[in-house]
């Protein structure tokens, strides 16, 4: 079992300007914007050479991504890491010991199923574990 990094999540007060920033950066525009309402966020995503940059906005007060900026201000939110089969590692990672946030995997954004790992199992770091959904 291999983990590939798949992005770095960033959470940001102001996504259009939070983009313009990061088209300057990464000299490219994000491929992919989009909503995920369960989570009361909204998304972009830039290509980062084999791996990606989230910028996460939220929508809403109740937003993991508004009280994670309320209480530390924008920055690096998550680590997330592409797995082949999500229910073997969420298993693999529990009999291990690590606290997980979830769990089932949920939708997330990207055409990904992701599963969190608590920050405390981790070394401080939020992780996410996310699976391309195949249709």
């Amino acid at each position: 079992m291999i983990l590939r990094l798949e992005h770095l999540g960033i959470a940001v007060k102001d996504l259009a300007a939070s983009n313009a920033l990061f088209e300057q950066i990464l000299g490219a525009a994000p491929y992919k914007s989009e909503e995920v309402a369960s989570e009361h966020v909204i998304t972009s995503f830039f290509h980062a050479g084999e791996a990606k940059v989230e910028l996460l906005e939220a929508t809403a007060p109740e937003s993991a991504i508004a009280k994670y900026i309320e209480k530390r201000g924008e920055g690096l939110h998550h680590v997330a890491f592409e797995v082949d089969d999500i229910h073997a590692e969420m298993q693999r990672l529990t009999d291990a010991g690590f606290q997980l946030l979830n769990a089932e995997p949920k939708r997330g954004a990207d055409n990904k199923l992701v599963c969190f790992v608590h920050p405390k199992s981790a070394n401080g770091v939020l992780l996410e574990l996310c699976q391309t959904i195949r249709e």
